[in-house]
Parts: structure tokens; sequence; C-alpha cells
């Protein structure tokens, strides 16, 4: 493990280290510049592979082109529309037709009941340009339907080309602006951690490495290997590297400075720091990992695939971190830490710190400590019962904001059947089709039925739903529709469209909830065991992150109701917020417990605990700034389930980092004591009282 440590870090293979990751990064650079275009963001990509309605998907392929996206223009005004109201919008359907990337007939215009709206479905042809023909042709619609309207006629262009587009609207060039705010938020903190005005710049630029190297790693995997990428995945990737990157980067530089006031030569310093601190950093990254890769088993495409991306980042992160930044720390000699270099002999600052204080003042009444803190965050874990978790569905509740593909939608809902713009689709057997049309139009909730479509021994039909298609109405209604179906004998018949996606996604992310929970925990306290090689102090610091977890939703859930005002949370938020701060936090569990067993073999537990706090204490509280920071980036992000996991797992790292870590864990170290690491030998180290506890000064704790 010595010789291990020492190569990053060694007098001539220190340049080697720093030349290869220079060769990589330029052949990563235009590989990462790529991975944009590998994203598949079309809703069938993030469907249950097995799901009923995700078959209906590929058999409606035979009954309609696989590649056209409607665009559906309401037109609407405050009364009846008008003779030249109607004038207007037959012609606009005539030029609609006239735009090149038509893929098929105009269908319209088509007169509202209420005689106040009129409707033109214009089908736009995606062929080989994929989502980047939809944008232009919109606009071109647009520019139709706004072009001389006057007098009162209001025109909105909507439906999943409208939406389409707004997304497209909103996103533009947000890649490169998250970048920004997370880089701007990670030197803020390093400059506050350092004091220094060059130290920060080598983090970033690790950071940075790491970054590229991991997106051209998953671009390839996504081009050749059928990895699926989307655009939320590729953000949460940037602010996970940025994030986990920067806080493995603050453990080993404070490691490395601790050694550099025992060692005269930095090099021998940074291999101690690497010894000492690495294998906590790797099992840290590696429950992490592991962690992520736990996700491969959920049946949502769009969940399945946002673990093997991220788990990449890490990794590559890791490996960056443990190998690029020691080479250039070493490089650059002492003189990275101006203006407060750390020299030999020098006073070690964490003695008499404010976290040596703390951790003073806790041992005085433990139990008291963590008792009144469990009920504090069981209090918070309350919020829970707010949390609405089904009501995230619709592309109009995912954009924050209010484009004009939401306003047309709201305008189609006031003057045409709720469910007309997103029909229930029928497909079975041919010789079924009057039955199946029977079972159609008998269901309740059905207020139109289309004439059946026969094509290669199948039958196709549609119904118009009388509420929307995100209302929980519809969701029964598919289900009251599909015992029908399925009961029409030889009928094979099957249920889909956008309410039977809406109902088949929330059922998918409770089966992937209720799987890859358990299975995390199983994965971070078998890590933790390992780590520590003990039973009772895994199995408590599991609780304290389960707890955390529960706090940071409940309060996240209230803030998302009454100070967002948002319409709920994404299906998939539970199980995200779940992965994240679990996964993150029990991070800083094993950077500060590590550190604990480590004093705890000197100098007994209780007294291991004072002083792990005092040594970690702050660089935790940095790295949890970090992390909560480059999280809360997403908020810049237009979209409501970006801002919501931002928000939660910022929330979670600051809860985590000043309270649970600091002041539960801690708390439950010096009251348990020993007992912690059984059963291994440590646990039968004599150890202090607490009463021997209290009546020390913190600085004699530390020593």
């Amino acid at each position: 493990m010595r010789s291990i440590a020492g190569i990053p870090c060694g007098r001539w293979t220190k340049w080697a280290i720093l030349a290869a990751w220079v060769a990589v990064f330029v052949v990563a650079m235009p590989l990462a510049g790529k991975l944009k275009g590998a994203e598949k963001n079309d809703a069938s990509a993030s469907l249950p592979r097995n799901a009923e309605s995700t078959r209906v998907v590929d058999l409606a392929k035979r009954f309609a082109p696989s590649d056209t996206v409607p665009a559906l223009v309401v037109y609407e005004r405050g009364g009846a529309i008008s003779a030249a109201d109607r004038a207007k919008v037959a012609d606009d359907t005539r030029r609609f037709a006239g735009i090149d990337d038509i893929g098929g007939p105009v269908v319209g215009p088509v007169r509202a009941k209420d005689g106040a709206a009129l409707q033109v479905v214009v089908p736009i042809k995606v062929g080989s340009k994929g989502s980047d023909a939809i944008d232009p042709a919109v606009e071109r619609i647009r520019a139709i339907a706004h072009d001389g309207g006057g007098g009162g006629l209001r025109a909105y262009v909507t439906g999943p080309a409208g939406y389409s587009a707004a997304f497209g609207d909103a996103l533009n060039g947000i890649d490169s602006t998250l970048v920004y705010i997370t880089a701007a938020i990670v030197v803020v903190i390093l400059l506050l951690a350092y004091r220094s005005p060059v130290l920060w710049l080598l983090p970033l630029v690790c950071v940075i490495i790491a970054l590229t190297a991991a997106q051209a790693v998953i671009y390839l995997l996504a081009r050749y290997a059928g990895l699926t990428v989307n655009d939320l995945s590729a953000f949460i990737l940037t602010v996970l590297v940025f994030g986990a990157g920067t806080d493995y980067a603050l453990l080993l530089i404070a490691r490395y400075r601790e050694e550099l006031r025992r060692h005269a030569d930095r090099h021998q310093a940074m291999a101690v720091a690497l010894r000492r601190a690495g294998p906590a950093i790797t099992a840290s990254a590696s429950t992490v990992v592991l962690s992520l890769l736990c996700l491969l088993v959920a049946e949502l495409a769009s969940i399945k695939s946002l673990g093997p991306v991220t788990a990449i980042g890490i990794a590559v992160g890791l490996g960056v971190m443990l190998t690029l930044l020691p080479a250039l720390l070493v490089v650059f000699g002492r003189w990275i830490f101006w203006p407060v270099r750390p020299t030999l002999g020098s006073p070690e600052p964490t003695e008499r710190g404010v976290w040596a204080r703390i951790g003073a003042g806790i041992a005085r009444r433990p139990r008291m400590v963590w008792l009144v803190t469990a009920v504090a965050l069981a209090a918070m874990a309350f919020g829970l019962t707010q949390l609405n978790a089904d009501n995230l569905l619709q592309n109009k509740d995912v954009l924050r904001g209010k484009p004009e593909a939401v306003t047309g939608e709201e305008a189609l809902d006031r003057h045409f059947p709720a469910g007309s713009g997103d029909p229930v689709q029928v497909i079975g057997r041919s010789t079924a089709a009057a039955q199946l049309r029977a079972a159609l139009a008998g269901t309740p909730g059905v207020s139109a039925v289309s004439a059946p479509v026969t094509r290669d021994g199948l039958t196709y039909l549609e119904g118009t739903l009388s509420s929307g298609a995100d209302s929980q109405t519809s969701l029964a209604t598919v289900d009251r529709l599909r015992s029908r179906v399925h009961a029409v004998a030889g009928a094979d018949g099957l249920v889909g469209g956008g309410s039977a996606i809406n109902l088949d996604t929330q059922r998918a992310a409770r089966r992937d909830r209720d799987l890859v929970v358990p299975l995390v925990l199983v994965v971070v306290f078998v890590i933790l065991t390992l780590v520590l090689r003990a039973l009772v102090a895994p199995l408590l610091l599991v609780g304290t992150v389960v707890l955390s977890f529960a706090a940071a939703l409940g309060a996240s859930a209230l803030a998302w109701k009454h100070a967002f005002h948002f319409p709920g949370a994404d299906p998939a938020i539970p199980l995200f917020a779940f992965v994240f701060l679990v996964a993150l936090g029990v991070d800083y569990n094993i950077f500060l417990m590590t550190r604990v067993r480590e004093e705890s073999g000197r100098h007994g537990t209780r007294r291991g605990a004072v002083i792990g706090l005092a040594a970690t204490g702050g660089v935790i509280t940095c790295a949890g700034l970090v992390l909560a920071g480059t999280f809360a980036a997403l908020g810049s992000l237009p979209i409501v389930l970006a801002t919501e996991i931002g928000f939660v797992v910022a929330f979670g790292m600051l809860l985590d980092t000043f309270v649970v870590r600091s002041v539960l864990v801690s708390a439950l170290n010096l009251d348990v004591g020993r007992w912690l690491w059984w059963p291994s030998a440590l646990h039968r180290r004599p150890d202090l009282d607490l009463d021997q506890l209290e009546d020390d000064q913190p600085a004699a704790l530390i020593r």
C-alpha cells in the first residue's frame, strides 16, 4: 500500500501522471462535446420497457407514422368565433400545409361545441433530424398563427410539438450556464475554506478534467454500447462530479496539510496523506458508485440510466483526485497554500478550533444531545404527509413558468373535451374489433370513440377521455378500461396513451422505490461493516442517514407545497432523494468514523470521538457546503424535477453536515463508547468514563 500511495507523488512519477492526464484531456475534449447529441429526451426513452403502455407505443407505429409529432394550434377569443376568425384560421391551415417539415395532412379547423374556439392539428415530420426538426417547424407555425389575428383572436401552439419546442427554448444554452454557476459556487467555497488566492485552482482544474473525461466515456458508451443518456442525467452528472470531486479534494488536501506539519519532504507528506486518507476516500466513492449502480434494477428507463451515468462520473472523479491532484500539489510545493503555508512543526489549528469546543460540549451530556436531535429530525419527517409524489406527470407541470404550450393546453381544456389532446389508445386482434370498440365506448369516463383502423391483423382505436390525461380520474378510467379490454376473449387487447403512460410510470416508480431502497441500505451497511470492521457502528450510522433522509424529504415537501407552490412531486423524487442523500451522507460518516477509529486505537473511543470531530469537522463542513451548493445550482434549470432534486439534496446535505454528522453521530459515539466497535478487538480497549471527559478541557481532549 505504501508503494502504491507513493506513485502519484513520486519525484519522477508525478510528471508521468501529469502527462497521462493531459493526454486524456486532449483526447476526451472532442468526445465530451458530442454527448449532447447522444441524449435521448423523447418520452418513450423513459418508459418502463415491459409496461402495457410501452407495448402500445411500439404497436401504434403500424397505424400512424412513427416519425411525426403533432402540433396543436388553438384559436380562441372572449366570445363566439366570428366569420372573419374562421376565414383567418382556414387561411392559416392552408399555409401550415406548405411548411417544409409537415409529415401528413393538416387536420382542421375543428370548431369547439361552445363556438368560442377552433383547433388545427399540424403533423411535423421528424425524420432523420430527430427533435432538431421540431423547433424550427414550431417557430414557422407560430409565425403564421400569430400573424394578422387582430380583433381579440388569440392563437397558441401546444401539443407534443409545442412542448418539445418549449423544452428546447427553456434549455437552450443551459448546459454551459450550469457549468459556470456550479464552478462559481465551488470557487467561492474553496476561497473561503483555504483563504488562498491560488490553491482553489488545483481542485477546480482537476474537477474540469474529471467531468470532461467522464462525459467522453459516457458518450462512447451511449454511442456504441446502448447506454441511455437524457438531459436530466447529464445535468446531475455535472453537479455530482463538481460536488463529490471537490469533496474528495478537500479531504485529501486537509490531510496533506496536516502531514506537511510533520514531514519536511512534501513528497513523503503526500505519500502519508494518501496512505491514511486514500482508503476512506476510496471507500466513500465506492459506496456512492455501488449505491448508484443499484438503480440498474429499476424498471423506469429514466431511473435505470441515471445509475451508470453518475457512477461513471464518481469513479472518474475518484481516479483524478487520487492521482492527478497529488501530483499537482507536490509539483507546486508548499507555496500553493500561501499566505498561510504549513511549515514543519507548526501547531495544528484543529486542536483549539470550534469543532474541538463543540465536541467537548457534546461530551458533557451526549445522551440528551442525541435524543433531542433525533426527536427534532423525526418531527421534520412528519412533513412527508404533505408529499404528493404522483402529481407531476403532465408536461404543463414539468416546466417552471408558463410558456405558450401551457397556455395553449389551458385554452384547449376550456373549449374541448379535457382528454381530446391526448386520447387513450386500444390495440388488439382485428377479429375482435367490434368487441374492443364496445368495451371502449361502454367504459365510464370515455366521451367519444374513433372508428377502428385495421392493419396486419390488428385493430387500433382511440377514445377521448372526459377528464384531463394527468388527472387521477383519468388514471382510474384507464384501470377500468383495461379490465374490460383484457376480458374480451381472444382479443389480446392492450390499453395505452398518455394517461396509461402516467399510470404505468407511477406504478413503476413505486416498484423501483420498494426494490432499490432496501438494496442500497444493504450495500451501505456492508461497506460500512468492512471499513469499520464492526457491526454496531454501521447499524447506528445507517439509522442516522435514514432519519436524515426522512427529515430532509419531509421539510422539502413542505417547501415545495407552501413556498414554491409546485403542483406536486415527480414519482421518482423519493427514490432520487434517497439514493443521493443516503449514499452521499454515508460519505461523511466514513470520513468521520475512519478518523474516529484511527484515534480510538490510540486514545480510546470517547476521546477518539472528540479528536475525530475536531480533526474532520471543518473539512466535512466545507465538503457539505460544496455538495449543497453544487446541487442547489440545479435550481437554475427551468425544470420542476431538477429544482426539486437540487433543493432536497442541498437541504439534506446541510442538515447532514451541521446536525446529523456533527451532533447526532458524535453524541452517539460518546454515549455508546467502545461498544461501537463490537465485535472487533477494539471494543475491548479500556475507555474513558463520561465524567472524565466532562472534567477535561477541549485542548486536553485533543492532546
